[in-house]
C-alpha cells in the first residue's frame, strides 16, 4: 500500500498536480517515500511556484545524504528537473558528474554543464554511446579540453574537432562492392562526402547496412566506433568486418575487445585468418580454434609468421596430448 501511495505522490508532484499539503509532507518527511525518491522530489519542489514551499524544499534538500542523490541519479525514470538540479548545484561533488553521464536518460545538455568534473570513467561512458554524445554537439567540444581524459580518449575526442570530410575516392572501391547500382552508389558517395564528422557518426549509428559497410572504412576512428555501436548491426556484419583486410586495425581490435561480438566462434576464427588483425589479438585466440581451423591456419601464408608458427606449435601439443587409440 505504501508503495502505491509513494508512486501516486511522486506522479502528482512530477506532473504538477500535487496539492500544497502533499508538497509540504514531502518537505517535512511526513510522506511515505524512500530516501532517493524524497531527494528527487525535493529538488523539483525547490523550484516550486510557491516561495514558501520552494524555501522549505531547498532547506530540506541540504540535509539529504549524497548517497541518496547518487541512487536517484541512477534511476532510468528520474525526472529531467532532478538531473538539472544536480548539474547546477552539485556538479562539483565527487561522483555526481559521472552519475549524470552514466544515466542514458539524462539529457546531454546537463552532462555538458559538468563536463569539467568528469573522470576518465565518465568520459568513457559517453564514448561508448556516440549516439547520445553527438546529440548535443557542445558536449563533445567541451570534452575535447578535458584534463581527466586518458591519452586514448583525448585522441578520439580530438577527431570531433577535425571536421574533416570524407573523400569519395577513399571508399569508392568499397562502395562498388556494397552498392552495385552505379547511380545509387554515386548518390550515396556524394551524400557521405557532404557530411561532417557528427553527421557521419549519426549515420553510422542509425543508418542501414550499406552505410555501415562504407563507414566502417571511414578514415575517422570515431566514425568507425559509431558503426560498431549501431543497434541495427547484425551478427553477419560483424563476421564480415572481422574477415576484412581493408578495415583499420583499430576496428579489428574493437571487435576483439567486445565480449558480445566474441561469443561468436566465426568472429574469432575470421580474426585469426585476417592478416590485418593485431598479432596480440590473434595469438590470444588460437586456443579457441578447432583442430580443422588450426590446421588450416598453419598452412596460411598470408598471416604473420609468428602466428603461423605458434599455431603449428599448438597443433603439435594437441597431437601429443591426444589419447592414443
Amino acid at each position: 500500500m505504501e508503495a502505491l501511495i509513494s508512486a501516486e505522490l511522486r506522479a502528482a508532484i512530477i506532473s504538477g498536480r500535487a496539492r500544497p499539503e502533499q508538497k509540504l509532507a514531502v518537505c517535512s518527511a511526513g510522506a511515505p517515500l524512500g530516501r532517493e525518491e524524497r531527494t528527487e522530489l525535493l529538488a523539483i519542489l525547490a523550484a516550486d511556484a510557491d516561495p514558501a514551499i520552494a524555501e522549505r524544499a531547498h532547506n530540506a534538500i541540504l540535509t539529504q545524504p549524497m548517497e541518496s542523490f547518487l541512487i536517484a541519479l541512477a534511476r532510468p525514470d528520474a525526472d529531467p528537473r532532478f538531473f538539472e538540479f544536480c548539474a547546477d548545484n552539485l556538479g562539483e561533488r565527487p561522483q555526481v558528474a559521472d552519475a549524470l553521464a552514466a544515466n542514458a536518460a539524462c539529457p546531454a545538455e546537463f552532462v555538458t554543464r559538468v563536463s569539467a568534473q568528469l573522470t576518465s570513467a565518465g568520459i568513457q561512458v559517453l564514448l561508448d554511446n556516440l549516439d547520445r554524445l553527438t546529440s548535443y554537439p557542445a558536449l563533445s567540444s567541451a570534452l575535447a579540453y578535458s584534463e581527466a581524459a586518458t591519452p586514448e580518449q583525448k585522441e578520439l575526442l580530438a577527431e570531433f574537432e577535425t571536421n574533416a570530410v570524407i573523400e569519395e575516392k577513399e571508399i569508392e572501391e568499397a562502395a562498388a562492392e556494397v552498392v552495385p547500382d552505379v547511380k545509387k552508389r554515386k548518390t550515396l558517395l556524394q551524400r557521405l562526402s557532404a557530411m561532417n564528422i557528427v553527421q557521419r557518426i549519426q549515420l553510422a549509428v542509425k543508418g542501414g547496412r550499406e552505410e555501415r559497410m562504407l563507414l566502417i572504412r571511414d578514415p575517422n576512428k570515431i566514425v568507425q566506433r559509431g558503426v560498431l555501436q549501431s543497434p541495427r548491426l547484425t551478427d553477419l556484419e560483424i563476421e564480415n568486418f572481422a574477415a576484412m583486410a581493408n578495415v583499420s586495425q583499430e576496428v579489428l581490435r574493437l571487435i576483439a575487445n567486445n565480449r558480445v561480438f566474441m561469443k561468436s566462434y566465426t568472429v574469432a576464427r575470421n580474426l585469426t585468418k585476417n592478416p590485418k588483425a593485431p598479432l596480440d589479438v590473434t595469438l590470444h585466440l588460437l586456443p579457441r580454434l578447432t583442430p580443422t581451423d588450426l590446421k588450416q591456419l598453419t598452412a596460411n601464408k598470408n598471416i604473420p609468421e609468428t602466428l603461423r608458427s605458434t599455431a603449428l606449435k599448438l597443433q603439435r601439443q594437441r597431437n601429443v596430448a591426444r589419447p592414443q587409440s
